[in-house]
């Protein structure tokens, strides 16, 4: 059971650090000429677990683009850093409170 609520929290974390490695792509390019956006649709990639496959960026829609082809919204990317961090917060919780359950079982074992 452990081993399969890790693995889970591993590729939830992968998944989180694709995404906030797009984000920082993407900031880095809002004034790079005929850049598009890119990211990952979480919630897909979140049913492909099983799959094991890695997260698909796709070019997103909807976009205002400016003169220069551009469409990188600064404030969009600043709300998905924002949620990526609180995302990555209750993962690394969840994997905390995890190893804390096997350090007390295995102490627990040794008292015996």
């Amino acid at each position: 059971m452990l081993d399969r609520v890790a693995l889970r929290l591993e590729q939830y974390m992968d998944l989180v650090s694709a995404r906030q490695k797009l984000v920082a792509a993407n900031i880095a390019n809002a004034d790079t000429p005929g850049y598009k956006t890119q990211d990952i649709d979480f919630q897909a990639e979140l049913r492909n677990f099983i799959e094991d496959t890695a997260p698909r960026p796709v070019e997103v829609a909807g976009l205002k683009t400016k003169n220069d082809g551009n469409n990188v919204s600064l404030d969009r990317e600043a709300r998905l850093l924002a949620e990526n961090a609180l995302r990555f917060t209750v993962a690394s919780t969840l994997a905390r409170a995890e190893i804390r359950a096997v350090r007390s079982a295995i102490k627990e074992g040794r008292s015996a």
